[in-house]
């Protein structure tokens, strides 16, 4: 479908953008307290605008709607058009469709630094300490398996995979150490819930960083969209038409470990979205960055909604944590890729 036209395009995107909707809608209406669609359709116009829809309904279906599983379906969708932004963007930079947040280590390294905060109490920067040591962490991480992976002034796709795989394997037993030595219970329980990846707990003062990261990473990367298609054409043709390969890379892997870092520091690790996401955009849209990017951008969306519906309403009262959801998914998918490749 590379030769997809305007017209299919946008019909494309209008598809993907009901598919964001109808995910928002379900999150939202469905829990331990029904709420019909409707009904919560009425709620935030009403919100919006008094006038626009008579209240029928009572005071707690209102705050159930709008101050617990609102905030946490919006935070669903940014982490997931996060992830897949990042991961249609990596792919492109090292030339391997096997890249991944969390194959290269990049949600390890996050966590590492999250963890530190959260059991050590380094809370010097207030609210900020977890998303710099997210960041600082995920930075690391990508900078190492970068380097670990090229060998004589390249990189091939089994240098980057088990640099990766390798990576992600210390950083996440540094993690565990630290949560396992911890002193308190209380901090234990907190860190090892939140490396397996989930969204409880969600309220609006959690949603407005991660809102803005990946709103801006995600202009920035459609602003580069050129760049990202020179790359795929290979580093050396990209140079020849005037990219300065090595610091458009370091630059554009310093925005994905904020992306990512961010990310991490309020969802936990979740992995193998930003891996399965560009694959499907791909097929719909081309490869070309200034159509893929919106498309991952609205399909990791509303597919991390519909999985992390699926965690707290599999076996309610308790919540399966997400990253147990996407990995679940996504394992299959990188080897069935793998041997489709034939690595």
């Amino acid at each position: 479908m590379t030769g997809l036209t305007r017209t299919s395009y946008a019909l494309v995107l209008a598809l993907l953008a009901g598919l964001v909707v109808a995910a928002a809608t379900a999150g939202i209406a469905i829990g331990s307290v029904g709420v019909p669609a409707g009904q919560v359709w009425g709620i935030l116009l009403h919100r919006v605008h008094p006038a626009l829809a008579e209240p029928t309904w009572t005071p707690v279906r209102e705050t159930i709607v709008v101050d617990v599983r609102l905030p946490r379906v919006l935070l669903a969708g940014l982490v997931g058009a996060g992830l897949a932004v990042s991961g249609t963007a990596l792919q492109a930079l090292v030339r391997n469709p096997l890249a991944d947040p969390m194959l290269l280590g990049i949600s390890s390294g996050a966590t590492v630094g999250a963890v530190l905060v959260m059991v050590f109490g380094l809370t010097a920067l207030g609210t900020f300490s977890v998303p710099l040591a997210a960041f600082a962490g995920a930075l690391a991480a990508l900078a190492a398996v970068y380097f670990l992976a090229r060998s004589g002034g390249r990189m091939t796709t089994v240098r980057l995979v088990l640099a990766g795989v390798a990576m992600a394997e210390v950083l996440s037993a540094v993690a565990s150490f630290l949560v396992v030595t911890s002193d308190d219970p209380h901090k234990t329980q907190a860190a090892l819930r939140w490396m397996l990846g989930g969204l409880a707990g969600t309220t609006w003062t959690i949603v407005w960083i991660p809102a803005a990261a990946v709103l801006l990473g995600t202009a920035v990367l459609l602003g580069v969209t050129r760049s990202l298609n020179l790359l795929l054409a290979g580093e050396e043709a990209a140079a020849a038409l005037g990219l300065d390969v090595h610091r458009f890379r370091a630059a554009l892997f310093t925005l994905v470990a904020l992306l990512i870092g961010t990310i991490v520091a309020v969802s936990g690790q979740i992995g193998f979205v930003g891996l399965i996401m560009p694959h499907v955009v791909r097929l719909l849209v081309g490869a070309d960055h200034r159509r893929a990017l919106p498309a991952a951008a609205l399909l990791g969306a509303a597919f991390l909604i519909a999985t992390d519906l699926a965690a707290r309403t599999l076996i309610a009262p308790e919540e399966v944590p997400v990253g147990v959801l996407t990995a679940l998914l996504g394992g299959p998918f990188f080897l069935w890729l793998m041997r489709r490749r034939a690595m």
